[in-house]
């Protein structure tokens, strides 16, 4: 979840149980003001009685108007309490039973005491209420809506050169030595961000230069005394005869030298590969490809007793045909070698993938084929072939897969995502 919409989520949440929690205790504060301004009406007609009482030494007439009603009862012995209490009040011109409130008092008048009820409607305040309510809900409703809107559009606009520049640096490659454009913004956070990004790319790019310039130098130092190597061990083997054991340490000299070379242009081109500075890109139809090194291939097949069955469409994608050889040759070379003799391979080739199937002992590769230096135990090769490979797919935005299916071991290699 975003943080802009994890922010907008709370927000909203805080404001609606805040705005609940207001409400009520509004709702409530104005229906106890509205109840205690009911009662003082009602004590001004009691006082009103009292006063006509004590003038006239006579009850006022029992009267019923359109929001009030007085009526009198003669108490025998007993004395009510004055109260105020919530009673049912009938409207004479609406012919129907209202909401109340009345006050319970009583007079004394010759000798006599009287119980006085005095009612007044509670529509009015009711309405009072419930429009000041309906008011109140429309504004939280509104104020919800402009909460909502506020941060869908104001914060989102607030955050852009944030996620400007992780979009830019999602974009960054270090080989192209470009800067990260910073987005005008009035915040000082994004401000202090864009200038720590560049910061940081600016130390990434001056590491990147200087183990470039390493990586080369240590190539052409390497190469040198390699070749030198090579070339005293041939001339030295053209010189003179050698006993076999002396034979034999020359080979083992000379297999050491060979598998140093390789391993030295492997991790060379491993380097090429991850910084992109192999500039060849063209069109290439795969299939011809594929075709060429299935013939390449045709002498160790035949060697080993493998059957080779093709399934190909032509397919044109774009890439280096050089690295695109290098990765058809690696996975063709994984199925001749982790293949068992009188085997098969399977080759299905689409526009959607490229599939290389063999034969082959189960569990006889690593579950972390694709890392670097990983190989099984009885494996001669160095361990970079499918590492190479696994860089390759990656540089082209393709994807390669490995399984296994009793005993079968399936390569896939998907053109898109």
């Amino acid at each position: 979840m975003k943080l802009s919409n994890r922010y907008n989520k709370a927000n909203i949440l805080t404001s609606i149980v805040v705005l609940i929690i207001t409400g009520v205790i509004y709702y409530v504060v104005i229906h106890f003001i509205l109840t205690e301004k009911l009662d003082r009406d009602l004590a001004v007609e009691e006082n009103e009685i009292n006063q006509y009482v004590n003038t006239f030494h006579k009850l006022p007439l029992p009267a019923s108007y359109l929001d009030q009603q007085v009526s009198y009862k003669a108490l025998n012995g007993t004395v009510s309490e004055r109260e105020f209490l919530n009673t049912i009040y009938f409207n004479p011109k609406e012919r129907e039973n209202e909401p109340g409130r009345s006050l319970i008092t009583v007079v004394h008048l010759g000798g006599k005491t009287i119980e006085v009820t005095i009612t007044k409607s509670r529509v009015e305040s009711e309405d009072l209420i419930r429009i000041i309510l309906l008011i109140t809900l429309g504004i939280t409703v509104v104020l919800l809506l402009s909460l909502l809107l506020i941060n869908r559009f104001v914060l989102n606009r607030l955050w852009r050169p944030f996620y400007s520049t992780l979009n830019r640096m999602k974009a960054f490659e270090v080989t192209r030595m470009d800067t990260i454009e910073q987005e005008p913004t009035k915040i000082d956070e994004f401000n202090e961000l864009n200038k720590s990004v560049n910061t940081m790319a600016e130390r990434v790019r001056q590491d990147y230069k200087e183990l470039k310039s390493f990586t080369d130098n240590a190539s052409h130092e390497m190469m040198t005394p390699l070749a030198v190597i090579n070339s005293k061990l041939d001339s030295l083997l053209q010189t003179e005869s050698f006993t076999a054991q002396q034979g034999a340490l020359l080979q083992d000299i000379y297999h050491a030298t060979g598998r140093l070379s390789r391993l030295h242009q492997s991790l060379l081109l491993l380097a090429k590969i991850e910084n992109n500075l192999i500039p060849d890109f063209q069109d290439i139809e795969l299939k011809e490809m594929v075709e060429a090194k299935s013939r390449q291939f045709q002498e160790l097949l035949e060697k080993d007793g493998l059957v080779l069955t093709e399934n190909l469409t032509p397919v044109e994608i774009k890439m280096s045909r050089y690295l695109a050889d290098i990765l058809l040759n690696n996975l063709f070379s994984n199925a001749v070698r982790h293949n068992v003799s009188g085997g098969y391979i399977h080759i299905k080739l689409n526009q959607q993938r490229l599939t290389i199937s063999n034969s082959g002992n189960p569990g006889h590769l690593q579950t972390k084929i694709f890392d670097r230096f990983s190989k099984s135990v009885d494996s001669e090769g160095m361990g970079l072939g499918l590492a190479i490979t696994k860089q390759i797919c990656n540089l082209y935005g393709f994807r390669i897969e490995y399984r296994e299916e009793s005993g079968e071991h399936v390569f896939t290699v998907y053109f898109g995502d």
